[in-house]
């Protein structure tokens, strides 16, 4: 859809009184009395949830000691990879700064890497063996990408033979922007494919294909091509609305698309991708294989193997497999270990692996850490809100937002959540790098 110079004002100004605009501005709320403690918290992981906890824990908390747990060096903006992928971005600037410069003042960085968590004994363990014992644990390791369940698969051959995946890191998403460029230009078979786990931004794949496509008609080769679209799960997203609305688009773009479909073996080489056949979870005995010029992988994903490994973990349900934190959805306290939240990518909730579940769940989880310092029960409960700007070509995109059943919840009124738009565009690409640097130093 293309606006008029006045069609896009109206929009940035109907922008300026949503919340987000408050984000942007660094707002946050009034002030308040901050509570006395000499608790040890613990935070494991610097990822956005990490550090936005940590900020906000150190305005709300007074003599408490803050450690975050992380050999990460160097923060990595991930909503922007896509976008690196896409041509759209240089890789650069998916790439923040050291972050120690989102740190609060006065924490104690441990760089190294959690190994092991003992909530028993309030308790985590690095993989250099240090023990370090805590009073209450914020949980903000985020998710683990297993490229090494795709039999044949090698993470470190990403960017040749057609092979590219945006999720391992923005070098492999810039890798897979230089084979999208080559491709486009020859032209050949495209096989996209989707994880049947829960993934972070599960709109990235659908992004990718999009973005393939439109990039193929901007020099005039898409008849050059034929572009298949492989999910393991049994819908192409998980609010039904959009499964059909992204059916009904891939079918107007030629674009085929398979549903329960798992990519289970690769052969680089030869550029062959095996796809297993799943019914209700259980694979049906068939197996088909396909010849490829290019490839984008979504590789399964689950809980760091920490975590999963632990006694922190769901034991049972549906969640109980990918081996996710074991919080109350709307608390987002542990339901078993009440002095431990967890944020992010890591929970075990229906949604939410985005960085605006992070906006919306950092001031719930720290303020129920603040209260349950005060022996307070939660009093806030957490809808689960998730946000994505689904782009479907270059200047347009979708603004997605629905919460933990699924129900859709906008928040901008200018913006049909099933009209792909130039505003929703503009936030992906210019606006929400700035709001999720304020969600970081804890602002909004």
């Amino acid at each position: 859809m293309e606006f008029s110079q006045i069609g896009r004002r109206r929009l940035l100004a109907g922008f300026a009184a949503t919340p987000l605009a408050a984000a942007l501005a660094g707002a946050s709320a009034s002030a308040q009395a901050r509570v006395r403690t000499q608790a040890h918290i613990v935070i494991a992981g610097s990822g956005a949830g990490g550090i936005a906890i940590a900020n906000r824990l150190a305005r709300g908390l007074e003599g408490a000691r803050i450690t975050i747990i992380d050999g990460r060096e160097q923060h990595l903006y991930q909503p922007g990879w896509t976008l690196v992928a896409g041509g759209i971005w240089p890789m650069e600037r998916a790439v923040l700064h050291n972050n120690s410069r989102y740190h609060p003042r006065g924490i104690e960085w441990v760089k190294d890497y959690v190994a092991e968590f003992d909530p028993t004994a309030n308790t985590v363990v690095t993989r250099g063996g240090q023990r370090i014992r805590y009073d209450f644990l914020v949980v903000a390791t985020g998710l683990q990408l297993n490229y090494k369940a795709i039999a044949g698969m090698d993470e470190a051959a990403l960017g040749q033979n057609g092979l590219t995946s945006v999720y391992a890191s923005p070098q492999s998403a810039a890798s897979t922007w230089k084979l999208m460029d080559a491709f486009r230009r020859t032209g050949g078979r495209a096989v996209m494919t989707a994880a049947h786990t829960p993934m972070k931004c599960a709109g990235a794949p659908v992004k990718v294909t999009f973005l393939l496509d439109d990039r193929m008609r901007e020099v005039g080769t898409r008849e050059r091509a034929e572009i298949s679209y492989h999910t393991g799960g049994a819908a192409l997203f998980g609010v039904d609305v959009y499964h059909q609305d992204i059916g009904r688009r891939f079918e107007r773009l030629g674009i085929a698309h398979h549903l329960q479909q798992r990519l289970t073996g690769i052969d680089i080489g030869a550029r062959r991708a095996t796809f297993t056949t799943f019914n209700a979870g259980q694979p049906t005995g068939q197996v088909n294989t396909i010849d490829y010029d290019f490839i984008h992988v979504v590789p399964p994903m689950s809980a760091p193997d920490a975590v999963r490994n632990s006694d922190l973990a769901w034991k049972e349900g549906p969640f109980a497999g990918g081996g996710w934190l074991e919080v109350n959805r709307e608390t987002l306290q542990h339901r078993r270990f009440p002095n431990v939240f967890g944020i992010g990518d890591i929970n075990g909730t229906p949604r939410g692996k985005t960085a605006a579940t992070v906006k919306g769940g950092a001031p719930i989880v720290a303020g129920h850490l603040i209260r349950a310092i005060q022996n307070q029960a939660p009093d806030q409960k957490f809808n689960g809100y998730t946000s994505c700007p689904l782009i479907t070509r270059v200047g347009s995109a979708l603004l997605v937002e629905f919460d933990h059943d699924g129900n859709l919840v906008p928040t901008l009124p200018l913006i049909d959540p099933l009209q792909d738009s130039f505003f929703a565009w503009v936030m992906k690409v210019r606006l929400l790098k700035p709001a999720y640097i304020a969600v970081l130093r804890g602002r909004a």
